[in-house]
């Protein structure tokens, strides 16, 4: 994302990796990785996409719970690029103490910002009110796991300078070697995960739903479990933890398993429950919690390896015979793990398939944009994601959490629902194409990103930036 991206460039076929230099003295103006820039814009794309869409075209919304679909790479995508960007922007400052302020400053502006976005305080964009009561403010969310995964690597790239040599091996293997507290680390955060999803004592749970507009308002639930080891909606370890350190309150209302089957006759789409649905279909889940934020710190340390490839490796070949074959590896290890049923896929629980996957899937997307861009110069027909990824944090807030949408939606005639937007994609879209769930796309596509595409482009010609 735009506050934690590398500033760099590229050349058509000798590409040299650069960032800004943070010391008192003003650098020279750095150079960007196109296809870095490109990548991180379509994960934003993808998010607005998803999340605008993702209602009437569930098969790119969130998977229910085990699976995988196009919502749920966008989470791992946005840390696989956190982790490149992590170790393109700390290589250029040498001052160890410099550096941890700095990694700290971003942390603490990441968690203000989640906390202003998500936590409740701005409601939804058809929603004219504002304001959270404290008591049900929601603590978790996309910027602050995208928060904790950069201050965890982050320190741990400049604390392990000390044990990297200047010069690597000529040994494929060896960049391993090289950065090798990166994967004790890995290493421990994975079994550290695995102990607690597959070790913790799950009890019987109560609540009570406090969501205002629900139906059942105010009715108070129980949850059978009394075991241990379950991946399952009402009974893993995951939502346990969550519900007993941060407070049921104080977690997601929403969650995807209310789409599932056992929850609604009208999955994968929202609907009414089922007359005979379980109690846990009308619960509470936080999908960015404690234990599944610890878990997704892998996707940020495999992506802080590519970017060590990247820093390491000279020419184009010795890179990608690297990052192909690992993203290759991933992608069939997680696979398998899932189709055996040996550890499913799965977004909410953040599970070791789910990082395999959805990794093994950013590493061979990443792959293609580096050959389309930086090796075969085809960059203008990415201009609009090249665009947004430069100024991805502007899109995010405006575009993907709805901010620009809502303040839109604030100037109405007469009635709060006849809006600007509402008549754009009525008029526009819906109503030329007879069909809601074909014009909402269309809105989407390009009445919001290529929009935002567009403006991010004037503000680049412009030379403004939102950067924290």
């Amino acid at each position: 994302m735009a506050e934690i991206k590398a500033d760099t460039t590229t050349h058509h076929q000798h590409l040299n990796v650069s960032e800004p230099d943070i010391s008192d003295h003003k650098p020279s103006k750095p150079k960007r990785v196109a296809s870095l820039d490109i990548f991180r814009g379509l994960t934003v794309s993808l998010m607005i996409l998803v999340d605008d869409a993702g209602g009437e075209w569930p098969v790119i919304g969130h998977a229910p719970w085990n699976g995988c679909n196009l919502a749920d790479f966008v989470m791992p995508f946005f840390l696989f690029i956190v982790g490149m960007a992590i170790a393109l922007s700390l290589k250029r400052i040498p001052d160890q103490l410099l550096a941890v302020k700095r990694v700290i400053l971003r942390t603490l502006k990441l968690l203000f910002w989640g906390l202003l976005l998500q936590g409740g305080f701005s409601h939804d964009p058809d929603k004219l009110t504002y304001g959270v009561d404290m008591k049900e403010i929601r603590w978790c969310g996309i910027l602050q796991r995208i928060a904790l995964a950069y201050l965890v690597v982050a320190l741990i790239e400049i604390f392990s300078r000390g044990a990297q040599t200047k010069n690597m091996a000529p040994s494929r293997f060896s960049i391993f070697k090289l950065y090798y507290w990166h994967w004790l680390v890995a290493a421990c955060v994975l079994t550290i995960y695995f102990a607690v999803i597959y070790g913790t004592y799950v009890p019987d749970w109560q609540f009570t739903v406090l969501d205002r507009e629900r139906f059942d308002y105010g009715k108070s639930f129980t949850v059978t479990c009394g075991l241990r080891g379950k991946l399952d909606p009402p009974c893993n370890a995951v939502g346990y933890i969550d519900r007993e350190v941060l407070g049921i309150n104080h977690m997601y209302p929403r969650p995807a398993w209310k789409r599932s089957k056992a929850c609604t006759e009208n999955s994968p789409y929202a609907g009414p429950f089922r007359h005979d649905a379980p109690s846990w279909c009308h619960a509470p889940f936080e999908p960015e919690g404690i234990v599944s934020s610890i878990s997704a710190i892998l996707s940020t340390i495999i992506g802080v390896h590519f970017g060590h490839v990247l820093i390491q490796m000279k020419g184009h070949p010795a890179r990608l015979k690297h990052w192909i074959p690992a993203g290759c590896a991933l992608l069939v290890l997680g696979i398998i793990l899932h189709f055996t049923h040996a550890i499913p896929s799965n977004k909410q629980l953040y599970t070791f398939s789910y990082v395999c996957i959805t990794s093994g899937a950013a590493a061979l997307v990443f792959s293609a944009f580096y050959i389309l861009v930086d090796i075969w110069g085809i960059k203008y027909l990415f201009l609009p994601l090249e665009w947004i990824g430069m100024n991805a944090m502007l899109v995010y807030v405006m575009a993907a959490e709805g901010i620009f949408a809502g303040f839109i939606n604030r100037w109405y005639y007469e009635d709060p629902h006849n809006t600007l937007i509402y008549w754009i994609q009525k008029h526009i879209f819906v109503g030329v194409w007879h069909s809601r769930r074909v014009g909402i796309l269309l809105y989407v596509l390009f009445a919001e990103i290529l929009f935002w595409g567009i403006v991010a482009g004037i503000l680049h010609r412009l030379g403004i930036y939102w950067k924290l």
